[in-house]
């Protein structure tokens, strides 16, 4: 199989592994905080008094946040993780903040038991796409004195998708949002595959760092996107192109406002045109499939008919299998797919929504 074929396929079945975002350009106004995007969406449900059990109406990240940084501080990992699980499902709109805060759980969890890694993620890890596990090896990777050879080990033996991908982010994080060294870091994997999971924790980190740090910020110079508005992405060798191809929308997306633009969904797949001729048009817009799906779990017809407003069959193709992408890796059980093909009344788009979900083609 041809390493961008691999590429491609791999990065629809891991998706989007996370979530995140960086406003160091002029593009446009100053990207919105989650805070401010849970916000807008959710005025319409009023005064945020508290609940009978003393939690806010409506969670906001820094709220969710301390509430569980307290819960583990109090008890253990496993007790913050499982309640974030569960107040994920009650209200998916915090699903847009709870990767990174499962972030912050993990880089926390090592400094607590003095980076015993093995006892770290002796917890259950999976909730949020496995952002604990991410945020465990960006900690475990950036005090190392050797991260080149601890790389190899931390996710060794089983070295799971998630796991490589959290090494990913902790390439990042130790040569300091340096694509080039990160990228010569996910080179020391032997398998082709292993190195295509750590280029997607290494793009989605580029483009979405989910730290409070300075240091952290994506370098993408303003006239580099002035000439090449899909930067760095061309300039990647094949194997790391499709990675940064898909997760790009995420600083395109949080650079326009999102929250309070819900018209630059559509603008995104238009955006991702300019990735055509290097062929990077379809991984940019299964991400902006991804990412709508992401920030709109809470309504996914209307995430559906934004990937609708495409104007070629196959950039709608593509959003779709990004929607489905990001709904399979949230919701894990076997029937994610079905439901949600089943709230989608475009039938095409439920026909391709049902194709990347390897469903039958009947819409029955």
């Amino acid at each position: 199989m041809q390493p961008r074929v691999f590429a491609i396929l791999t990065a629809l079945l891991l998706g989007v592994l996370g979530l995140g975002s960086v406003a160091v350009t002029d593009w446009s106004p100053a990207a919105a905080t989650e805070t401010q995007a849970a916000g807008a969406r959710l005025s319409a449900a009023g005064p945020a008094s508290a609940t009978p059990t003393g939690d806010p109406a409506v969670w906001t990240r820094s709220t969710l946040r301390n509430k569980l940084m307290a819960e583990m501080d109090a008890t253990d990992p496993g007790v913050a993780l499982a309640d974030l699980d569960k107040i994920t499902k009650e209200k998916p709109y915090t699903v847009r903040f709870c990767h990174p805060i499962a972030h912050e759980l993990g880089h926390a969890a090592v400094k607590r038991f003095n980076a015993d890694f093995q006892k770290v993620i002796s917890f259950p890890h999976e909730t949020c796409a496995a952002g604990y596990l991410h945020g465990a090896v960006e900690e475990m990777l950036n005090a190392s004195t050797q991260p080149e050879t601890d790389l190899l080990k931390l996710c060794a033996p089983k070295n799971a998708g998630p796991c490589i991908h959290g090494v990913g982010h902790g390439t990042m994080f130790v040569v300091k949002q340096d694509v080039a060294k990160a990228r010569d870091l996910c080179n020391k994997f032997p398998s082709e595959q292993n190195r295509i999971r750590c280029s997607e924790g290494l793009f989605m980190q580029l483009f979405g760092p989910d730290e409070e740090d300075e240091q952290a910020k994506a370098n993408l110079p303003a006239d580099k996107l002035a000439q090449d508005p899909l930067y760095p992405c061309k300039d990647q060798p094949a194997l790391f192109q499709s990675a940064c191809y898909f997760y790009a929308p995420t600083f395109y997306l949080s650079s326009h406002d999102y929250p309070n633009h819900p018209e630059i969904y559509a603008e995104a797949l238009k955006w991702c045109l300019n990735g055509k001729a290097d062929g990077g048009a379809v991984d940019c817009s299964r991400g902006v499939g991804s990412r709508t799906m992401k920030y709109n779990l809470d309504r996914e017809d209307w995430a559906a008919e934004q990937c609708a407003t495409a104007a070629d069959g196959w950039q709608r193709k593509a959003c779709a299998e990004g929607l489905v992408s990001y709904y399979t890796v949230n919701y894990t059980d076997g029937g994610a797919a079905g439901r949600l093909c089943a709230k989608i009344t475009n039938k095409e788009m439920q026909g391709y929504c049902r194709s990347a979900g390897g469903l039958s083609s009947s819409l029955d």
